[in-house]
């Protein structure tokens, strides 16, 4: 276990110049009021909704710990203009009346993450981003809405004064000794630090492997009774490094 933990060194390096670089789409979203009414174009407008302003239901599966994941930069990079040479899908959600067409980049290996996620976890989306952009986008990740458990977006954010948008693990209703968040955004997981598993943020690396890299840490940490433990073992050996 040791030697594979220390494969996976990279990933707590997080690219500050690929961050500034976030998506033009997503930075078009960050700054539009959380109180747009909802988009109405989703294919799946009519599916029963499971999102939570910030605590969840209790768990279907009492047995499985709780993966919560990021969606900009860490399953996916999105953009507006201009056109990239690769991408996807679209979506087109209406904001503030306007409808703004975002081009989709899929982080190599999601498909695959998700449903292996799926087997052992219960798998929450967490993302800052306004409901009517991510749900287009999860809807395509997600067409049957059998892998994703839960979806939280911004409203289910807190403000931590200066604007930045915090996930708070304790509110969710999930025991943090059985909750892991990946992320590539320090800020988002602020709160609970020992309970978060960094990534890179991706934009378009077509060979970029941090997803594998973050299922075989799960499958690692499924041998610890306290999550937190496994993070903190495998954080001790990146800092030992």
């Amino acid at each position: 276990m040791v030697r594979f933990f220390s494969d996976l060194n990279y990933s707590i390096i997080i690219v500050g110049a690929k961050r500034r670089a976030a998506a033009a789409g997503f930075q078009r979203l960050r700054s539009t009021s959380p109180s747009t009414p909802s988009v109405l174009s989703s294919p799946h407008a009519q599916r029963p909704s499971r999102v939570h302003a910030a605590a969840l239901p209790p768990p279907s599966d009492p047995g499985k710990k709780t993966l919560f994941l990021d969606l900009d930069e860490t399953l996916i990079h999105s953009q507006t203009d201009p056109v990239p040479s690769r991408y996807d899908f679209t979506v087109r959600p209406v904001i503030c009346g306007q409808a703004i067409t975002f081009y989709v980049c899929k982080r190599p290996g999601v498909d695959d993450f998700l449903r292996a996620a799926a087997e052992a976890f219960e798998v929450v989306i967490f993302t800052a981003g306004l409901e009517q952009y991510a749900s287009l986008v999860l809807d395509r990740l997600d067409p049957a809405g059998a892998l994703i458990a839960h979806r939280l977006y911004r409203g289910a954010c807190r403000d931590d004064g200066d604007g930045r948008l915090v996930k708070d693990l304790s509110a969710t209703g999930r025991a943090l000794s059985c909750a892991i968040i990946v992320d590539d955004n320090p800020n988002a997981y602020a709160l609970q630090p020992e309970n978060a598993l960094p990534v890179a943020p991706f934009i378009d690396d077509a060979h970029d492997q941090e997803l594998q890299k973050v299922m075989g840490f799960l499958d690692a940490a499924a041998g610890f009774d306290d999550t937190r433990d496994a993070i903190r073992y495998y954080k001790d050996l990146v800092t030992a490094n």
